[in-house]
Protein backbone atom coordinates (compact mmCIF):
# COMPACT_ATOMS: atom_id res chain seq x y z
CA UNK A 1 0.00 0.00 0.00
CA UNK A 2 1.32 3.43 -1.02
CA UNK A 3 0.59 5.97 1.73
CA UNK A 4 0.89 9.73 1.25
CA UNK A 5 0.84 12.04 4.28
CA UNK A 6 0.01 15.62 3.40
CA UNK A 7 1.34 18.11 5.96
CA UNK A 8 4.73 17.74 7.66
CA UNK A 9 4.28 18.60 11.33
CA UNK A 10 4.02 16.69 14.61
CA UNK A 11 1.08 14.54 13.47
CA UNK A 12 2.80 13.60 10.20
CA UNK A 13 6.02 12.57 11.94
CA UNK A 14 4.12 10.53 14.53
CA UNK A 15 1.98 8.83 11.88
CA UNK A 16 4.92 7.93 9.66
CA UNK A 17 6.85 6.49 12.60
CA UNK A 18 3.85 4.48 13.77
CA UNK A 19 3.21 3.04 10.30
CA UNK A 20 6.75 1.67 10.21
CA UNK A 21 6.60 0.49 13.84
CA UNK A 22 3.45 -1.46 13.00
CA UNK A 23 5.26 -3.22 10.16
CA UNK A 24 4.08 -1.34 7.07
CA UNK A 25 6.60 -2.09 4.32
CA UNK A 26 5.06 -0.04 1.53
CA UNK A 27 5.93 3.42 0.33
CA UNK A 28 5.39 6.40 2.67
CA UNK A 29 5.69 9.95 1.35
CA UNK A 30 5.40 13.02 3.57
CA UNK A 31 4.74 16.33 1.79
CA UNK A 32 5.12 19.69 3.54
CA UNK A 33 5.18 23.30 2.37
CA UNK A 34 7.93 24.40 4.77
CA UNK A 35 11.62 23.93 3.98
CA UNK A 36 12.40 22.50 7.44
CA UNK A 37 11.73 18.84 8.31
CA UNK A 38 8.97 18.16 10.86
CA UNK A 39 9.61 20.13 14.06
CA UNK A 40 7.99 20.94 17.41
CA UNK A 41 5.74 23.99 17.34
CA UNK A 42 5.15 24.70 21.07
CA UNK A 43 8.74 25.84 21.79
CA UNK A 44 8.56 28.38 18.95
CA UNK A 45 6.76 30.94 21.11
CA UNK A 46 8.79 29.99 24.19
CA UNK A 47 12.32 28.52 24.32
CA UNK A 48 13.11 28.97 20.62
CA UNK A 49 11.98 32.60 20.59
CA UNK A 50 14.03 33.23 23.73
CA UNK A 51 17.10 31.70 22.11
CA UNK A 52 17.25 28.85 24.64
CA UNK A 53 16.62 26.17 21.99
CA UNK A 54 18.19 25.80 18.56
CA UNK A 55 16.71 24.35 15.38
CA UNK A 56 18.56 21.09 15.96
CA UNK A 57 16.63 20.48 19.19
CA UNK A 58 13.40 21.72 17.63
CA UNK A 59 13.54 19.14 14.84
CA UNK A 60 11.63 15.95 15.65
CA UNK A 61 13.79 13.49 13.70
CA UNK A 62 17.25 13.72 12.19
CA UNK A 63 17.63 13.37 8.42
CA UNK A 64 19.28 9.97 8.85
CA UNK A 65 16.15 8.61 10.57
CA UNK A 66 13.95 9.33 7.57
CA UNK A 67 16.49 7.62 5.32
CA UNK A 68 16.79 4.60 7.62
CA UNK A 69 13.00 4.22 7.72
CA UNK A 70 12.69 4.51 3.96
CA UNK A 71 10.29 7.47 4.24
CA UNK A 72 10.36 10.06 1.47
CA UNK A 73 10.28 13.67 2.68
CA UNK A 74 9.11 16.20 0.12
CA UNK A 75 9.73 19.59 1.73
CA UNK A 76 9.17 23.15 0.53
CA UNK A 77 6.51 21.73 -1.78
CA UNK A 78 2.97 23.09 -1.85
CA UNK A 79 0.00 20.83 -2.49
CA UNK A 80 -2.45 22.40 -4.94
CA UNK A 81 -5.22 19.80 -5.21
CA UNK A 82 -6.40 16.33 -4.27
CA UNK A 83 -7.70 14.33 -7.24
CA UNK A 84 -9.98 11.80 -5.54
CA UNK A 85 -10.99 10.07 -8.78
CA UNK A 86 -7.39 9.33 -9.75
CA UNK A 87 -6.23 9.04 -6.12
CA UNK A 88 -3.41 11.51 -6.53
CA UNK A 89 -2.09 14.59 -4.73
CA UNK A 90 -1.08 17.42 -7.04
CA UNK A 91 1.67 19.82 -5.97
CA UNK A 92 3.57 22.72 -7.47
CA UNK A 93 6.25 20.20 -8.47
CA UNK A 94 4.33 17.17 -9.65
CA UNK A 95 1.85 14.60 -8.45
CA UNK A 96 1.83 11.67 -6.06
CA UNK A 97 -0.51 8.69 -6.41
CA UNK A 98 -1.83 7.12 -3.22
CA UNK A 99 -3.72 4.09 -2.00
CA UNK A 100 -4.34 5.86 1.30
CA UNK A 101 -3.99 9.60 1.91
CA UNK A 102 -3.66 11.12 5.38
CA UNK A 103 -4.31 14.84 5.91
CA UNK A 104 -2.24 16.24 8.78
CA UNK A 105 -2.46 19.83 7.60
CA UNK A 106 -2.56 21.51 10.99
CA UNK A 107 -3.94 25.00 11.45
CA UNK A 108 -3.10 28.59 10.57
CA UNK A 109 -3.11 31.64 12.83
CA UNK A 110 -6.08 33.95 12.57
CA UNK A 111 -5.07 37.42 11.42
CA UNK A 112 -6.65 40.80 11.88
CA UNK A 113 -8.38 42.08 8.73
CA UNK A 114 -6.47 44.47 6.49
CA UNK A 115 -9.07 47.13 7.31
CA UNK A 116 -7.88 47.01 10.93
CA UNK A 117 -4.21 47.22 9.95
CA UNK A 118 -3.56 43.49 10.14
CA UNK A 119 -1.20 43.48 7.14
CA UNK A 120 0.95 46.44 8.22
CA UNK A 121 4.69 45.77 8.53
CA UNK A 122 5.47 45.24 12.19
CA UNK A 123 2.31 43.18 12.83
CA UNK A 124 3.19 39.55 13.53
CA UNK A 125 1.80 36.12 14.30
CA UNK A 126 3.77 33.27 15.88
CA UNK A 127 2.97 29.88 14.37
CA UNK A 128 5.92 28.66 12.29
CA UNK A 129 9.65 29.16 11.80
CA UNK A 130 9.16 31.91 9.23
CA UNK A 131 6.94 33.85 11.66
CA UNK A 132 9.63 33.65 14.36
CA UNK A 133 12.33 34.74 11.91
CA UNK A 134 10.27 37.84 11.11
CA UNK A 135 9.43 38.85 14.69
CA UNK A 136 12.64 37.95 16.51
CA UNK A 137 14.82 40.85 15.27
CA UNK A 138 12.29 43.34 16.66
CA UNK A 139 12.28 41.90 20.18
CA UNK A 140 14.90 44.24 21.60
CA UNK A 141 15.17 45.57 25.18
CA UNK A 142 13.29 48.80 25.74
CA UNK A 143 11.02 48.49 22.73
CA UNK A 144 7.26 48.58 23.14
CA UNK A 145 5.15 45.55 22.25
CA UNK A 146 1.37 45.29 22.17
CA UNK A 147 -0.01 41.75 22.17
CA UNK A 148 -3.55 41.38 20.84
CA UNK A 149 -5.30 38.38 22.38
CA UNK A 150 -5.30 36.93 25.88
CA UNK A 151 -5.21 33.22 25.07
CA UNK A 152 -2.22 30.97 25.62
CA UNK A 153 -0.29 32.05 22.51
CA UNK A 154 -0.65 35.73 23.34
CA UNK A 155 0.28 35.21 26.98
CA UNK A 156 3.33 33.11 26.08
CA UNK A 157 4.52 35.74 23.60
CA UNK A 158 4.03 38.47 26.21
CA UNK A 159 6.07 36.48 28.74
CA UNK A 160 8.95 35.92 26.33
CA UNK A 161 9.01 39.56 25.24
CA UNK A 162 9.03 40.73 28.85
CA UNK A 163 11.91 38.38 29.66
CA UNK A 164 13.78 39.93 26.71
CA UNK A 165 13.33 43.37 28.25
CA UNK A 166 10.48 44.85 26.21
CA UNK A 167 7.66 46.96 27.62
CA UNK A 168 4.60 44.77 27.09
CA UNK A 169 0.88 45.52 27.04
CA UNK A 170 -1.60 42.73 26.33
CA UNK A 171 -5.12 43.57 25.11
CA UNK A 172 -8.06 41.17 25.40
CA UNK A 173 -11.46 42.10 23.97
CA UNK A 174 -13.34 39.62 26.18
CA UNK A 175 -14.06 40.48 29.81
CA UNK A 176 -10.98 38.53 30.92
CA UNK A 177 -7.98 36.59 29.64
CA UNK A 178 -8.41 32.86 28.93
CA UNK A 179 -12.16 33.43 28.74
CA UNK A 180 -12.85 30.48 26.40
CA UNK A 181 -10.46 27.95 27.87
CA UNK A 182 -10.15 28.36 31.64
CA UNK A 183 -12.09 29.23 34.77
CA UNK A 184 -11.80 32.72 36.28
CA UNK A 185 -9.67 31.19 39.07
CA UNK A 186 -7.02 30.01 36.59
CA UNK A 187 -7.15 33.35 34.77
CA UNK A 188 -6.53 35.14 38.07
CA UNK A 189 -3.41 33.06 38.77
CA UNK A 190 -2.04 33.78 35.28
CA UNK A 191 -2.95 37.48 35.46
CA UNK A 192 -1.18 37.81 38.81
CA UNK A 193 1.88 36.07 37.35
CA UNK A 194 2.07 38.54 34.46
CA UNK A 195 1.48 41.56 36.67
CA UNK A 196 4.31 40.41 38.94
CA UNK A 197 6.62 40.45 35.91
CA UNK A 198 5.55 43.87 34.69
CA UNK A 199 3.11 43.03 31.90
CA UNK A 200 0.19 45.44 31.62
CA UNK A 201 -3.07 43.62 30.82
CA UNK A 202 -6.09 45.45 29.38
CA UNK A 203 -9.25 43.34 29.49
CA UNK A 204 -12.78 43.93 28.22
CA UNK A 205 -11.54 46.31 25.52
CA UNK A 206 -11.57 45.64 21.80
CA UNK A 207 -9.11 47.19 19.40
CA UNK A 208 -10.37 49.70 16.85
CA UNK A 209 -7.34 49.37 14.57
CA UNK A 210 -3.60 49.12 14.41
CA UNK A 211 -2.20 52.54 13.60
CA UNK A 212 0.62 53.52 11.29
CA UNK A 213 1.17 53.98 7.58
CA UNK A 214 4.41 52.43 6.40
CA UNK A 215 4.85 50.60 9.72
CA UNK A 216 2.70 49.75 12.72
CA UNK A 217 3.23 52.38 15.40
CA UNK A 218 0.50 51.57 17.90
CA UNK A 219 -2.91 50.17 18.67
CA UNK A 220 -6.05 52.30 18.92
CA UNK A 221 -8.51 50.82 21.40
CA UNK A 222 -12.27 50.97 21.04
CA UNK A 223 -12.48 53.23 24.10
CA UNK A 224 -10.32 55.86 22.39
CA UNK A 225 -7.00 55.13 24.10
CA UNK A 226 -3.91 54.80 21.94
CA UNK A 227 -1.14 52.37 22.91
CA UNK A 228 2.18 53.27 21.23
CA UNK A 229 4.01 50.23 19.88
CA UNK A 230 7.18 49.38 17.99
CA UNK A 231 5.65 46.06 17.03
CA UNK A 232 2.39 44.13 17.48
CA UNK A 233 1.85 40.39 17.94
CA UNK A 234 -1.59 38.94 17.23
CA UNK A 235 -2.51 35.85 19.21
CA UNK A 236 -6.20 35.59 18.38
CA UNK A 237 -6.45 31.86 17.78
CA UNK A 238 -5.97 29.43 14.95
CA UNK A 239 -8.21 28.01 12.23
CA UNK A 240 -7.95 24.45 10.87
CA UNK A 241 -6.43 24.09 7.40
CA UNK A 242 -9.35 22.85 5.33
CA UNK A 243 -9.00 24.52 1.91
CA UNK A 244 -7.64 21.47 0.09
CA UNK A 245 -10.20 19.18 1.70
CA UNK A 246 -13.04 21.55 0.86
CA UNK A 247 -11.92 21.87 -2.76
CA UNK A 248 -11.80 18.07 -2.97
CA UNK A 249 -15.39 17.85 -1.74
CA UNK A 250 -14.70 16.28 1.65
CA UNK A 251 -17.20 16.92 4.45
CA UNK A 252 -16.17 19.69 6.85
CA UNK A 253 -17.45 20.24 10.38
CA UNK A 254 -15.21 22.43 12.55
CA UNK A 255 -12.30 21.07 10.54
CA UNK A 256 -12.08 18.04 8.30
CA UNK A 257 -14.80 15.72 9.58
CA UNK A 258 -13.76 12.15 10.34
CA UNK A 259 -15.48 9.11 11.77
CA UNK A 260 -14.40 7.63 15.09
CA UNK A 261 -11.43 5.93 13.43
CA UNK A 262 -10.12 9.01 11.60
CA UNK A 263 -11.62 8.26 8.17
CA UNK A 264 -13.03 11.20 6.20
CA UNK A 265 -16.09 11.12 3.94
CA UNK A 266 -13.80 9.51 1.33
CA UNK A 267 -12.82 6.04 2.61
CA UNK A 268 -9.34 6.37 1.05
CA UNK A 269 -8.61 9.63 2.88
CA UNK A 270 -7.91 10.04 6.59
CA UNK A 271 -7.20 13.03 8.81
CA UNK A 272 -5.54 13.68 12.17
CA UNK A 273 -4.32 16.50 14.39
CA UNK A 274 -5.35 20.15 14.53
CA UNK A 275 -7.17 20.00 11.17
CA UNK A 276 -9.47 17.09 12.06
CA UNK A 277 -12.71 16.85 14.03
CA UNK A 278 -14.00 13.53 15.33
CA UNK A 279 -17.18 12.29 17.03
CA UNK A 280 -17.56 12.22 20.81
CA UNK A 281 -20.68 11.52 22.89
CA UNK A 282 -21.42 15.26 23.14
CA UNK A 283 -21.17 15.83 19.36
CA UNK A 284 -17.90 16.57 17.53
CA UNK A 285 -14.55 17.67 18.87
CA UNK A 286 -11.38 19.19 17.45
CA UNK A 287 -8.37 19.35 19.75
CA UNK A 288 -5.47 21.76 19.26
CA UNK A 289 -2.63 20.12 21.16
CA UNK A 290 0.58 18.17 20.75
CA UNK A 291 -0.93 15.28 22.70
CA UNK A 292 -3.85 14.95 20.30
CA UNK A 293 -1.60 15.34 17.24
CA UNK A 294 0.52 12.40 18.40
CA UNK A 295 -2.25 10.16 19.76
CA UNK A 296 -4.72 10.64 16.92
CA UNK A 297 -2.01 10.27 14.27
CA UNK A 298 -0.88 6.98 15.80
CA UNK A 299 -4.47 5.76 16.04
CA UNK A 300 -5.11 6.66 12.40
CA UNK A 301 -1.89 4.93 11.32
CA UNK A 302 -3.14 1.73 12.93
CA UNK A 303 -6.55 2.10 11.31
CA UNK A 304 -5.06 2.70 7.85
CA UNK A 305 -3.44 -0.70 8.34
CA UNK A 306 -6.78 -2.26 9.28
CA UNK A 307 -6.85 -2.29 13.09
CA UNK A 308 -10.33 -0.73 13.15
CA UNK A 309 -10.22 0.85 16.63
CA UNK A 310 -12.04 4.04 17.62
CA UNK A 311 -9.88 6.94 18.74
CA UNK A 312 -10.47 7.84 22.40
CA UNK A 313 -8.70 11.11 23.28
CA UNK A 314 -6.92 11.65 26.60
CA UNK A 315 -6.54 15.43 26.49
CA UNK A 316 -3.56 17.13 28.11
CA UNK A 317 -1.96 20.50 27.48
CA UNK A 318 0.70 22.77 28.90
CA UNK A 319 1.85 26.38 28.73
CA UNK A 320 5.18 27.83 29.87
CA UNK A 321 5.09 31.48 30.95
CA UNK A 322 8.04 33.14 32.67
CA UNK A 323 9.39 30.53 35.11
CA UNK A 324 5.94 29.00 35.61
CA UNK A 325 4.40 25.91 34.00
CA UNK A 326 0.66 25.52 33.62
CA UNK A 327 -0.35 21.89 33.07
CA UNK A 328 -3.88 20.89 32.09
CA UNK A 329 -5.51 17.46 32.10
CA UNK A 330 -8.96 16.72 30.73
CA UNK A 331 -11.50 19.04 29.12
CA UNK A 332 -13.42 21.57 31.20
CA UNK A 333 -16.31 22.15 28.79
CA UNK A 334 -19.64 22.32 30.58
CA UNK A 335 -18.18 22.52 34.09
CA UNK A 336 -20.60 23.67 36.79
CA UNK A 337 -18.28 23.82 39.80
CA UNK A 338 -14.61 24.42 40.52
CA UNK A 339 -12.51 23.68 43.58
CA UNK A 340 -9.20 25.47 44.09
CA UNK A 341 -6.20 24.32 46.07
CA UNK A 342 -3.20 26.47 46.95
CA UNK A 343 0.23 25.58 45.64
CA UNK A 344 3.57 25.59 47.39
CA UNK A 345 4.96 28.78 45.81
CA UNK A 346 3.88 32.37 45.39
CA UNK A 347 2.53 31.71 41.89
CA UNK A 348 0.92 28.32 41.93
CA UNK A 349 -2.07 26.21 42.78
CA UNK A 350 -4.63 24.00 41.12
CA UNK A 351 -8.18 24.38 39.83
CA UNK A 352 -10.35 21.24 39.73
CA UNK A 353 -13.36 21.24 37.37
CA UNK A 354 -16.52 19.25 38.03
CA UNK A 355 -19.64 18.60 35.98
CA UNK A 356 -22.61 16.99 37.74
CA UNK A 357 -20.30 16.13 40.64
CA UNK A 358 -17.74 14.35 38.42
CA UNK A 359 -14.12 15.46 37.95
CA UNK A 360 -13.54 16.40 34.30
CA UNK A 361 -10.37 18.56 34.25
CA UNK A 362 -7.54 20.01 36.30
CA UNK A 363 -5.44 23.14 35.76
CA UNK A 364 -2.20 23.09 37.76
CA UNK A 365 0.18 26.04 37.89
CA UNK A 366 3.61 25.10 39.25
CA UNK A 367 1.95 22.09 40.85
CA UNK A 368 3.07 18.94 39.05
CA UNK A 369 1.73 16.69 41.81
CA UNK A 370 -1.81 18.02 41.44
CA UNK A 371 -1.56 17.65 37.67
CA UNK A 372 -0.35 14.05 37.76
CA UNK A 373 -2.93 12.94 40.32
CA UNK A 374 -5.75 14.75 38.52
CA UNK A 375 -4.68 13.27 35.17
CA UNK A 376 -4.56 9.74 36.56
CA UNK A 377 -7.99 10.11 38.15
CA UNK A 378 -9.57 11.47 34.97
CA UNK A 379 -8.01 8.88 32.66
CA UNK A 380 -8.96 6.00 34.97
CA UNK A 381 -12.56 7.23 35.20
CA UNK A 382 -12.39 7.70 38.95
CA UNK A 383 -13.78 10.86 40.51
CA UNK A 384 -13.39 12.16 44.04
CA UNK A 385 -16.13 14.45 45.28
CA UNK A 386 -15.55 18.21 45.17
CA UNK A 387 -15.56 18.16 48.97
CA UNK A 388 -12.86 15.48 49.07
CA UNK A 389 -10.62 17.56 46.77
CA UNK A 390 -11.18 20.69 48.83
CA UNK A 391 -10.55 19.03 52.18
CA UNK A 392 -7.76 16.53 51.42
CA UNK A 393 -4.64 17.34 53.40
CA UNK A 394 -2.65 15.13 51.02
CA UNK A 395 -3.70 14.74 47.36
CA UNK A 396 -2.38 11.21 47.20
CA UNK A 397 -5.28 10.19 49.43
CA UNK A 398 -7.62 10.88 46.50
CA UNK A 399 -6.15 7.91 44.67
Amino acid sequence: MNIVILGAGQAAASMAAKLRALGHQGQITVIGDEAAPPYQRPPLSKAYLLGDMGLDRLTLRGSEWWDEQGITLRLDERATAIDRDRRAVLTDRGEYPYDALALTLGASPRRLPDALGGSLPGVHVVRNLADIARVKPGLLPGRRLVVVGGGYIGLEAAAVARKLGLEVTLVEAAPRILGRVAAPETATMIRDLHHAHGVEIVEGTAIARITGEAQADGVMLADGRHLPADLVICGIGIAPETALAEAAGLVLDNGIATDAQGRTSDPAIWAAGDCASFPVPEGRMRLESVGNAIDMAEAVAANILGVGADYVPKPWFWSDQFDAKLQIAGLNSGFDRVVTRPGAGAHGGSVWYFRDGRLIAVDALNDARAYMIGKRLIESGRSPTPEAVAEASELKALM
